[in-house]
């Protein structure tokens, strides 16, 4: 290890997510303050959303909040019903994980100098990540898939020297042919 970085602390690092951790697909209609009055919803109950993210559907009038947020089964059930009485709010699903497939997208800066330029590539490669900027003292590297695989790949990278770390919130989509926004319009 190099002086300039610094050891990685014991224990779980900040990006891992806990086990506890539930995710909710919110459709709502794509209108202003749908998406406050949901994240104010969790806020005023004191509950942290850990990843949030939104945007249009199939349907231009219908937006899909992915919500994963840390909570007991019976607490989340009282959340969801609130949920459904909120004004725009149009379905509500509680996403097993094993029945959903979830992805996240990360853009990571990683110290790499002329010396350990090539093992942060040959990482890179193993993850199927890509490489977005180089400048003399680092890569920003993009990476897509499971919280599993990114976390793996912050392990590996973690001893370079990690300067940056911006994650979009997971995305999640049900396996099969079924759609959520079907049986919304539905209703």
């Amino acid at each position: 290890m190099t002086t300039n970085q610094q050891q990685a602390p014991t224990g779980t690092p900040d990006y891992v997510m806990s086990p506890n951790s539930q995710t909710l697909s919110v459709l709502v209609e794509n209108k202003p303050g749908a998406l406050t009055r949901v994240t104010a919803l969790f806020s005023r109950r004191g509950y942290n959303i850990s990843s949030l993210a939104v945007g249009p559907t199939e349907h231009p009038e219908i937006s899909r909040i992915t919500v994963v947020v840390d909570v007991e089964q019976h607490r989340l059930e009282q959340i969801t019903k609130q949920l459904n009485k909120l004004v725009n709010v149009l379905k509500i699903v509680q996403l097993d994980p094993r029945q959903t497939v979830q992805r996240e997208l990360i853009l990571i800066k990683v110290t790499a100098d002329s010396s350990t330029r090539t093992p942060v590539l040959e990482i890179v490669q193993m993850f199927r990540a890509k490489v977005v900027d180089a400048a003399s003292d680092s890569v920003t590297i993009e990476a897509t898939g499971t919280q599993d695989k990114l976390t793996a790949l912050l392990g590996m990278l973690e001893e370079f020297g990690i300067r940056e770390i911006v994650k979009s919130g997971e995305v999640a989509i049900g396996r099969g042919g079924r759609a959520i926004t079907d049986r919304a319009l539905l209703s």
